[in-house]
């Protein structure tokens, strides 16, 4: 009896219960208008008094059980220009998604509307918006996964399963540079998505198509971007804005899978792009195409990290790349780099890397395998234990025809000729034909132990990069978080004067660094070669080439006659050779900074036994220029003068 009386009792709650649920979703039914009307007052009144925006619904009601629908709806940024205004908006929603907040939209249409993003010289119109307010600081530390995973949660739960939008544009105005994106009809029907987006901006029109799966319950979609007719998609408004030219001819994004398991969440899926062209002064002086290319991604987000897991994969043409990159605040900061590129044929590297990037690679083919792992890591707090390790394997890799940049050029006779912003210089011989061409067995030693000191001292170790300052110029480069400091070697420097262009471009850097690995690696010429080619090509002054020339410019001398000091002066101003003349005082004297970083590089020669103390015996004399560089210098003129009624006749008795 008592058995029955707990079951009656359990069974009352429960109709209590379901009564009084009943009861609050009537009382939600019943007085719905009022609740929707306040809560559209409560968002005017957040937006005027947290942004300063006039925020205004024209007219709002429920339509059946589960349906709204919303007209005129504008947001106006005071003395600004309007933000956002739509005719016609419809959705719907479930009602215990609604107690629950957990709210997603089943469906949604929206008719005749825009966005607007307005920067003038007034201002922005959505600066309010940037603004936003700091959030209380807390002692708890940031979960990764949770954060990002609530976030995209959100934005995905917003996403309607079944959309109709109408006649929707968004335009931007930079200061002039305008874009607009129009989209006559968007539809997401049964999971298939489908529109199109006239693009119009200052310099062009464009038709793009949007076409594919998407399903934002499952978290999953496959979506493809490409133009209506055959010509490309341009990407508006940084071909303006930045002078960045870029188009593609379409992009795949697929993404299979995002949550969370044991708490990292997961994000898999990939995105690869045709024919991506890109041009910019910056990268290379030509279009840069990248004809194919894929990345499979795989992002892990833990509590306290972000990482693209190493079982991802980059391709490029047919250069297949595994990367694992990773933030990690555990306990230090700490960023991790590690590359992989396994065993590939060297002639299927050349041909796939991006046309118009490597234009002296052109032409050149190769023999044999190679495999590439790198290892990159940076503790913020340790910066000095940074980890910078690069490893090669080369099976039978040899080149067999060079490209445009002949290397082997440098074993023989050739005409080398400068190129100043542009322009190409007078031409200069590297060979016997030129008399101011010096061999290197008569050029003063102490000139090459002094100039490999001041600019490469392991340079006939080394095989085109030291690893130790590439680590520290890393480290300065980080610390002061700007381009500072480089690590670059002689091998680098003769391969930028004899093939290179000067031209600060990213495609010049990078051509650099292959042509030397190639040089160096190949055996192409000896260290003793690129040393004698070096020391006549470089330049040492305004319009002086080479080192023949230079002896005669600053001391009238020949090169096998310079002594230490000379070679020292010499090697000093490699570095900027056309600015020598600030090293001296207007009596032509050396300032004091000039002889203490020559006696700089002179101890260091002596700590590594280049010299002895005896070659210093009688050095210590100053630097006098003598040659055609004295003209250079801002001597002032002393003029003895003789006095206007001074009788010279008088003055010597006549």
């Amino acid at each position: 009896m008592a058995l029955r009386s707990r079951k009656q009792k359990f069974f009352l709650f429960l109709k209590i219960l379901a009564a009084l649920l009943l009861l609050a979703m009537a009382g939600m039914y019943f007085f719905r208008d009022m609740l929707l009307q306040k809560a559209i007052a409560k968002v005017k009144s957040k937006f005027d008094s947290e942004y300063n925006c006039h925020f205004s619904v024209k007219k709002a009601a429920f339509i059946g059980a589960t349906g709204v629908e919303l007209h005129d709806i504008v947001l106006i940024p005071k003395e600004a220009d309007t933000l956002l205004s739509v005719q016609n908006i419809k959705t719907s929603y479930n009602i215990l998604e609604l107690l629950t907040g957990d709210i997603q939209l089943k469906n949604l249409e929206m008719n005749n509307g825009f966005i607007q993003l307005v920067k003038n010289k007034n201002g922005r119109n959505f600066d309010a918006f940037l603004n936003g307010h700091k959030e209380e600081k807390s002692n708890e530390k940031r979960n990764y996964a949770k954060l990002v995973y609530r976030l995209l949660s959100k934005a995905l739960n917003l996403v309607p399963t079944e959309m109709k939008l109408k006649n929707l544009s968004l335009r931007m105005d930079d200061m002039g540079r305008k874009v607009t994106l129009h989209m006559n009809d968007l539809r997401l029907e049964d999971h298939q998505l489908q529109t199109a987006i006239n693009v119009k901006t200052n310099t062009f029109s464009q038709n793009w198509n949007i076409k594919g799966f998407a399903n934002p319950r499952e978290k999953k979609a496959d979506l493809k971007f490409f133009n209506s007719d055959t010509s490309k998609i341009q990407l508006p408004y940084i071909d303006e804005r930045f002078g960045l030219k870029s188009s593609f001819d379409n992009i795949h994004i697929k993404l299979d899978k995002l949550e969370m398991e044991s708490g990292e969440l997961h994000i898999d899926g990939f995105t690869s792009i045709e024919n991506f062209t890109i041009n910019h002064p910056k990268i290379a002086k030509k279009d840069v195409v990248i004809k194919n290319a894929r990345f499979d991604y795989r992002f892990l987000l833990g509590r306290d990290f972000i990482s693209i897991d190493s079982t991802s994969s980059a391709q490029l043409n047919h250069i297949k790349v595994h990367p694992f990159a990773e933030y990690n605040t555990e306990e230090d900061t700490i960023y991790k780099l590690k590359i992989r590129i396994p065993k590939m044929k060297a002639q299927d590297f050349i041909t796939s890397l991006p046309q118009g990037l490597f234009t002296h690679f052109e032409g050149m083919e190769a023999e044999g395998n190679f495999d590439y792992k790198l290892n990159f890591e940076y503790n913020k707090k340790k910066p000095d234990n940074l980890i910078f390790d690069v490893k090669l394997n080369k099976e039978n890799l040899r080149i067999v025809k060079y490209g445009e940049a002949n290397l082997a050029k440098l074993n023989g006779e050739f005409t080398y000729r400068a190129i100043e912003n542009d322009v190409e210089q007078r031409p200069i011989l590297v060979g016997a034909g030129n008399p101011n061409y010096t061999p290197l067995d008569q050029i003063s030693p102490y000139l090459e132990k002094a100039v490999l000191t001041n600019e490469d001292p392991s340079f006939r170790r080394h095989h085109g990069f030291i690893n130790e300052a590439f680590k520290q110029s890393i480290v300065k480069n980080i610390r002061t978080k700007k381009f500072a400091r480089g690590a670059s070697t002689i091998s680098m420097q003769l391969v930028k004067n004899v093939f290179l262009t000067r031209e600060k471009t990213l495609s010049r850097k990078l051509e650099e660094i292959l042509l030397v690995y190639v040089l160096e690696n190949n055996r192409i010429a000896t260290k003793s070669r690129m040393l004698e080619v070096y020391f006549n090509v470089i330049e040492w002054g305004p319009n002086v080439y080479g080192i023949g020339e230079a002896a005669h410019f600053y001391f009238q001398k020949s090169p096998s006659d310079l002594t230490l000091n000379e070679c020292l002066y010499l090697a000093s101003i490699v570095p900027k050779p056309k600015k020598f003349m600030w090293q001296f005082d207007d009596e032509g004297n050396q300032k004091s900074y000039a002889q203490k970083n020559q006696n700089y590089i002179k101890n260091l020669m002596l700590r590594r036994a280049l010299i002895t103390s005896e070659d210093t015996i009688g050095q210590s004399a100053p630097i006098y220029i003598s040659g055609r560089a004295r003209s250079f210098l801002k001597i002032k003129v002393v003029q003895d003068t003789i006095p206007a009624e001074t009788n010279l006749a008088d003055e010597f008795d006549f």
